[in-house]
């Protein structure tokens, strides 16, 4: 979602393809990183960084795409998912090895043309609106079960437990000053916490899986049944839609992986193509082991949002409120992150032609707060954002883009083994983004 390893905007942030050939003397291309002072980020912290970038509120949603589809079916198209996923950073690599550009926005620019820099952009606008969206609405619903977790009586009605109040003032007083400032190295660091969050959360999955009963007490499930206590391997219907989007949302980093090469320790393909794999590996299994737990604790009864069903069955249980403040620091250091890759992106489209304006910063990064706040605040369900932007913008970035960019720019033979893989990449992920979108639209037309 948001990498650690951004730095910064004023100086740099808005150059094209064209003015990098320009200032070729002050940006070498990736086949040789320029040369600093320090020796670089190591193999561990490129890695760190990259799950940095992996991780973040997908993770939420991940134990109800394997309600939708079954344990067995699930690891499969999470498995594939990841696979595809290093198999297109293989492709982004090899593309900004031959070209020498160091952005994404920058290889649809030397595909097709400012067209294909426009819709680069775009597309990472979207989907960088719909993390911090779906971020936020992890801040609206879970902190009036944080704070009132920490409160001895029944203080419903509080304005203090008011979830959109809440999401309004932590985005007006925290996360818009913080996306303010023109270079933020320093978050970058903080937010490598987010990891050890993750990791925690995992962990306290796995534990409360014996805390809370199965079947679910009667006053809280529509039935108690011991048949819903057996877990399905393959359980595929309309609301499957929404996991290949999901993962596609949680695996997604591939703006990420340029700047964490650039400050990569003895840059080398190879040697960032084993960042990617450790990554994205290490990701699948936590990934793998809350989503499965997850379920295992709740069955069908699992929640679009994992936390809170534990908010619903464990409200005042001391672990699961350390873990609710864990996410919730882990999003409030993320969301300013991700707002530096959508202002660039935005600066591209509509200013690139202009020098750097403070009055235009603060407005563009208040729109991109105002659009995410909004968004947060009448979705009303988690799914939707992850289902939408995943399918779309997600399935773009992940799969399609790399995939025809690469059939655009190689010059290898049609029929050469990494053109088919394009091939392939680039059909994968047409079909998935348009069947997903189609049902998905179905559901919601039929209910």
């Amino acid at each position: 979602m948001a990498s650690g390893s951004i730095n910064g905007e004023a100086g740099g942030w808005y150059l094209s393809a064209q003015d990098l050939e320009d200032e070729a003397a002050l940006l070498s291309p990736l086949p040789d990183p320029p040369r600093r002072f320090s020796p670089g980020a190591s193999f561990g912290f490129s890695v760190f960084n990259l799950m940095n970038a992996i991780m973040g509120s997908g993770i939420l949603g991940l134990a109800y795409a394997m309600a939708k589809t079954g344990i067995i079916g699930f690891s499969v198209l999470l498995m594939l998912v990841a696979i595809l996923a290093s198999y297109s950073i293989f492709l982004l690599l090899t593309m900004c090895i031959h070209t020498a550009v160091t952005s994404y926005e920058d290889l649809g620019l030397f595909a097709f043309g400012s067209p294909g820099k426009v819709l680069v952009a775009s597309t990472i606008i979207i989907q960088n609106i719909g993390a911090m969206s779906s971020y936020l609405f992890i801040i609206k619903s879970e902190l009036p079960g944080a704070i009132a977790g920490f409160l001895s009586e029944d203080h419903s009605g509080s304005w203090y437990l008011d979830g959109r109040l809440l999401l309004l003032i932590t985005s007006v007083c925290i996360v818009f000053p913080l996306a303010l400032l023109p270079k933020i190295g320093f978050l970058g660091y903080t937010s490598s916490l987010s990891f050890f969050f993750m990791a925690y959360f995992a962990l306290v999955i796995i534990i409360k899986k014996w805390s809370i009963p199965c079947p679910l007490p009667l006053n809280f499930a529509v039935s108690n049944s011991t048949e819903e206590c057996k877990p399905a391997l393959f359980n595929f219907s309309k609301e499957s839609a929404y996991a290949i989007p999901v993962m596609a949302f949680s695996f997604l980093c591939h703006t990420s992986v340029l700047p964490i090469y650039c400050e990569l320790q003895s840059p080398s393909k190879s040697r960032m193509q084993k960042v990617a794999n450790t990554g994205i590996g290490l990701s699948f299994l936590v990934y793998l082991v809350s989503a499965l737990f997850g379920y295992l604790t709740f069955y069908g009864h699992v929640d679009s949002e994992l936390l809170r069903g534990y908010s619903r069955y464990l409200p005042h249980d001391t672990v699961i409120m350390t873990v609710k403040l864990s996410i919730l620091f882990a999003v409030l250091l993320t969301v300013p992150l991700i707002h530096f890759p959508a202002r660039k992106a935005v600066m591209m489209v509509f200013f690139s032609h202009l020098p750097f304006s403070l009055t235009r910063h603060i407005f563009v990064t208040l729109a991109l707060n105002a659009t995410s706040v909004l968004l947060a605040m009448y979705v009303p369900d988690i799914t939707q954002l992850f289902g939408v932007v995943g399918s779309t913008s997600s399935t773009c970035l992940l799969f399609i883009y790399p995939g025809l960019f690469y059939l655009k720019i190689s010059t290898e033979d049609f029929i050469s083994r990494h053109k088919l893989g394009a091939c392939a990449l680039l059909i994968f992920g047409l079909l998935v983004g348009l069947v997903s979108l189609a049902l998905i639209i179905y559901n919601w037309i039929h209910h």
